[in-house]
């Protein structure tokens, strides 16, 4: 199987369990953080949301620069306009993947901050790094939503709050 075939299997799967997350993220506690240091809520949900569309990112640029791209994230206010901003950017992904071409994909790709190189890797790559981040933080945002009380579905098979003990 291609990598590309791969991913957008892969993409489609994850899709569910990520939307699954998204979707109970109570409309009062978009600004609750569990520390100083954390995202809140907000933050942390919608970099899950928006995370589909460095497909796009890195199938059609050589690089992203913080240093000229300032990150200015969506600003979204409730669970309902969370889920929708997340499907328009799952159909995004969907197009790019679909329309991706396997020879580009050992093209590196790079992450920097104006002089400072965070990463220089095969595009190849940075879609997995990509799709470890969305999972990477839907579990960050299950553990933030536990700490509010918030019974999380399951990803893998059931969690605690599917199983009756």
């Amino acid at each position: 199987m291609s990598h590309i075939k791969q991913f957008q299997k892969e993409f489609e799967k994850e899709s569910v369990t990520t939307r699954k997350m998204l979707s109970i993220v109570p409309n009062d506690k978009y600004d609750w953080k569990p520390h100083e240091k954390s995202m809140s809520v907000r933050q942390l949900a919608t970099h899950v949301a928006e995370l589909p569309l460095w497909l796009g990112m890195i199938l059609n640029t050589s690089e992203l620069d913080f240093g000229a791209n300032p990150y200015d994230p969506t600003i979204i206010n409730d669970t309902k306009a969370l889920v929708e901003y997340f499907e328009k950017n799952i159909i995004e992904g969907r197009k790019e993947l679909a329309g991706a071409k396997e020879e580009t994909l050992d093209e590196i790709w790079t992450l920097r901050n104006g002089a400072e190189i965070y990463s220089a890797d095969p595009k190849v790559d940075v879609i997995r790094m990509t799709f470890n981040q969305i999972t990477h933080h839907r579990a960050q945002l299950g553990v933030f939503l536990r700490l509010l009380d918030v019974p999380i579905p399951g990803s893998y098979g059931p969690s605690a709050d599917d199983m009756s003990f």
